[in-house]
């Protein structure tokens, strides 16, 4: 971590959300003001975040678009780490990423799609370890949350044989921004096979598996997000493969299907998801399943969470990495308590597993 970066810790506790008038970013600064620190809410219209109620909350709103790499520069003075919400990420990350760096700022992102995973490593590693920045991309539900069970599954283990992930949700109402992200990704989808990181099988393999209630007996697809090229970049193994269930994908893939529709207070909609990993090392399979509420409302702790310790500099390392590279699994995991349940089991059974469907 450079002086400069130390100063502005010292010194500020304000954090930048670019996007903060959508779905996502209204949760992520709900969170942040619960947990003491400043939002500073960012968007392309000052009447869109007025609309949003931020400026009834104390929360001061700034302009900006990716386009004007000046009105970025302005929005992100006097914050120690900006939180991009808003997608498609291959579109907003590149801008943001250069805008924090250029303010020797901290930055993060919730993105699900591989390919900008890919290009904020690829094109801003070297810039941010020099800077002695964080660079974070999928600090969100998908990405950050699955690579952080993966690598506390894997403790003192080096390597794994296979690294399996099922997501299951009992529906997806998908906002816009889902929407839109979906119509304009079209990249192959990565796994790793044979060790190497490449396009998945097609077609792509199905799995069934038992979980909790509200889930029990689930169909899954092989459909990998942003996890893969996170975990990819730091565990070694010579197989990982994530699965979506497919009521999730009916949902999504239905134009048909409403937004999500708040619940409580909070905003959350009645959404059920369960992440499942299995991580095996020869006859050994060790497995962890995460469980909650609302997809989108859960990525607020768990990316508030992020720069919460960023901030307090409670991290293992800077530039830009996985966040297993960053923070240590297990104590991150603990710390959603609130938000996350999380179970683990050590056997030499497949757990779960009752067949392939085909």
């Amino acid at each position: 971590m450079t002086m400069h970066q130390a100063d502005i810790i010292r010194t500020t506790q304000a954090v930048a959300v670019f996007g903060a008038n959508g779905h996502t970013g209204r949760f992520v600064v709900a969170e942040l003001l619960r947990r003491g620190l400043k939002p500073i809410a960012i968007g392309r219209s000052l009447g869109r975040l007025a609309e949003a109620g931020f400026p009834e909350r104390g929360v001061e709103c700034r302009e900006a678009a990716i386009e004007d790499d000046a009105a970025l520069d302005r929005a992100l003075a006097g914050v120690a780490a900006v939180i991009n919400c808003a997608g498609p990420f291959m579109d907003t990350a590149d801008a943001v990423v250069r805008a924090a760096l250029r303010a020797d700022i901290h930055y993060l992102d919730v993105t699900a799609e591989q390919p900008s995973v890919q290009a904020t490593f690829d094109r801003h590693e070297a810039a941010a370890a020099k800077a002695g920045v964080v660079v974070i991309p999928a600090m969100g539900f998908y990405g950050g949350l699955t690579d952080l069970l993966v690598a506390a599954l894997m403790n003192e283990w080096q390597h794994a044989d296979t690294i399996e992930v099922r997501v299951a949700l009992d529906s997806w109402l998908p906002t816009k921004g889902t929407r839109v992200t979906g119509e304009k990704n079209k990249a192959q989808r990565l796994a790793v096979s044979g060790g190497k990181l490449g396009p998945v099988h097609q077609p792509p393999a199905e799995k069934v598996s038992v979980l909790p209630a509200p889930f029990g007996r689930q169909t899954f697809v092989e459909l990998p997000f942003s996890e893969v090229p996170l975990i990819a970049r730091h565990i070694r193994t010579m197989e990982l493969h994530s699965f979506l269930s497919t009521t999730a994908l009916r949902d999504v893939r239905d134009p048909s299907t409403p937004s999500p529709q708040a619940i409580d207070e909070t905003g959350r909609s009645a959404q059920r998801f369960a992440v499942e990993v299995i991580v095996t090392q020869g006859d050994l399979h060790r497995r962890i399943l995460a469980q909650g509420q609302d997809i989108y409302a859960v990525t607020a702790p768990i990316i508030c969470e992020a720069v919460q310790r960023i901030l307090s500099g409670d991290i293992r390392d800077t530039g830009a990495k996985p966040p297993a590279a960053i923070f240590h699994a297990a104590s991150f995991l603990g710390a959603l308590g609130p938000h996350l349940s999380v179970e683990t089991s050590i056997s030499t059974e497949t757990p779960g597993i009752t067949g392939t469907a085909r």
